[in-house]
C-alpha cells in the first residue's frame, strides 16, 4: 500500500451498519460498515449543526445526521436530496481482516 495507510483495528470491531470514531490529526474520522462489510471513512461532524456523524444511521452506502436528519452519500461526502453540504471523505479498505486509512488523501 502506498501513502499513509494506517492500521485502526479489526473490522469485527466496527458492528455492521455502525460505525468506531478514530482520532487522528486531522481530527475525528467516523469509520463506516455496511451491511455488506463495505468501510467508508467521513469526517464526523455533519456541517448543518456538527452533529455526531458517527451516531448516526448507516443505510445502504448512506449515513443519516442523528441530530437533523441530513443524509449523506459516504462515497464523495456529499449531503443528499434538498440539503446543500459536504464532509471530508478518506479512503479505507480492509486488508487481512484489519481495517486501514489512507490519512494523507483527504476527499
Amino acid at each position: 500500500m502506498t501513502g499513509a495507510w494506517i492500521e485502526i483495528g479489526p473490522l469485527s470491531d466496527i458492528p455492521p451498519q455502525g460505525a468506531r470514531v478514530v482520532k487522528t490529526p486531522q481530527g475525528c474520522i467516523a469509520v463506516f460498515r455496511t451491511a455488506t462489510d463495505q468501510v467508508f471513512a467521513l469526517t464526523d461532524r455533519c456541517p448543518h449543526k456538527g452533529g455526531p456523524l458517527s451516531e448516526g444511521i448507516v443505510h445502504g452506502d448512506r449515513v443519516t445526521c442523528p441530530l437533523h436528519n441530513w443524509v449523506f452519500d459516504m462515497n464523495t461526502g456529499a449531503a443528499q436530496g434538498a440539503d446543500v453540504g459536504q464532509v471530508g471523505t478518506w479512503p479505507a479498505r480492509v486488508q487481512g481482516g484489519q481495517v486501514f486509512l489512507d490519512l494523507s488523501q483527504p476527499g
